[in-house]
């Protein structure tokens, strides 16, 4: 069975009052609620709290960071909707990066057997890639985003407004996504983004590349919404990516995007290798990388827990470790499978390059 998915509104905004106030006009609710972490409450709250549409919104809080992006958590929105309370026919607005997105999203769609709810991304990563996609979920069990349901939200409102208070490393970890999507789309989208100072961004500049990766994102889950086959395209870099996320996670977290960075870097060596990837082109995109994100630092050791990890990734069929790999820009290829050692060579390739 497909499921079909309403197409969401995505609002570029150059005036969030503005955007905010006709979002909340088009979804009738009858009460309405905001969703922040600590950080966002205190970040990115003010922004909108004083917005006359937001007057009559009830504040959930809950702690930040993705160590918190669990069952108590969503068991806390829950309790607070319920204690202020909401019915079926209440809204939610989350307002946060990509944890609030995908943690608010999720107890949204399960309250009352779900209720209406409006996402708008307060990190670059949120913004190209958490809230567009309709994908919700917290981890479980030592496992990324194990438990989710998909659920498009009515209308998700980007504004890089946000984007002045982030630092540098959570402004690197959205531009993998970025770099992600031009790989799966074009040489042009490509260039632009690895010619792009993101050092010193230009925010108006960004803003239109965030408009551009959102479209390549919309484009792919509209034609496969349910990851049946094209959606694939989006998992490029995340196979070994979440395996060194997950990896991280049991010594000093990192930032998903940089995982998906050294991801790609593994995942692009394959398509080197596997898919006719052009050699030039690869290593173009690694040598960017590993001179904005460096590496993380793994030995021959680590390689038994990262193939373990690897094999319980959710895109796997019958335990056989799945790949989207590329055979040009553009070019997807998925259900791509790799031996042992064509994946080993590949970490291979990450740690010396």
């Amino acid at each position: 069975m497909h499921t079909i998915m309403e197409k969401q509104q995505v609002i570029i905004s150059e005036n969030l009052e503005q955007a905010l106030g006709s979002a909340l006009a088009h979804v009738e609710h009858d009460r309405l609620f905001v969703l922040t972490d600590e950080t966002t409450e205190r970040m990115c709250w003010p922004v909108v709290a004083n917005f006359p549409c937001m007057e009559q919104a009830s504040h959930i809080v809950i702690a930040a960071g993705d160590l918190h992006k669990e069952l108590d958590s969503v068991a806390h929105v829950w309790s607070e909707l319920q204690r202020m309370g909401a019915t079926r026919h209440s809204l939610l607005v989350n307002l946060g990066g990509g944890m609030v997105t995908d943690l608010g999203g999720f107890a949204a769609s399960t309250f009352k057997r779900g209720i209406q709810l409006i996402n708008i991304p307060t990190t670059l990563l949120s913004m190209v890639d958490a809230s567009v996609g309709g994908k919700t979920g917290f981890n479980f069990g030592g496992l990324k985003n194990e438990i989710g349901v998909f659920r498009n939200a009515s209308a998700v409102i980007l504004d890089t407004t946000f984007l002045r208070t982030m630092d540098r490393e959570n402004m690197l970890s959205g531009y993998a996504e970025m770099l992600k999507h031009g790989l799966i789309s074009n040489d042009a989208m490509l260039a632009d983004l690895l010619c792009f100072d993101i050092e010193q961004p230009d925010l108006r500049q960004l803003g239109r590349m965030v408009a551009d990766s959102v479209a390549v994102k919309e484009r792919i889950v509209l034609e496969d919404p349910t990851e049946q086959g094209l959606r694939k395209a989006l998992n490029l870099g995340h196979t070994v990516g979440h395996a060194f996320e997950s990896l991280a996670l049991r010594r000093q977290p990192v930032l998903h995007g940089y995982a998906v960075a050294w991801g790609l870097v593994c995942e692009l060596y394959l398509s080197a290798v596997k898919t006719g990837f052009p050699v030039d082109r690869m290593r173009q995109a690694v040598r960017f990388i590993i001179e904005h994100y460096g590496r993380m630092p793994v030995t021959c050791d680590d390689y038994p827990a990262l193939l373990e990890l690897m094999s319980h990734d959710k895109k796997n069929i019958a335990g056989v470790i799945n790949f989207t790999l590329l055979g040009g820009v553009g070019d997807i290829r998925i259900n791509q499978t790799a031996t042992r050692q064509e994946i080993e060579e590949a970490l291979d390739f990450y740690r010396e390059g």
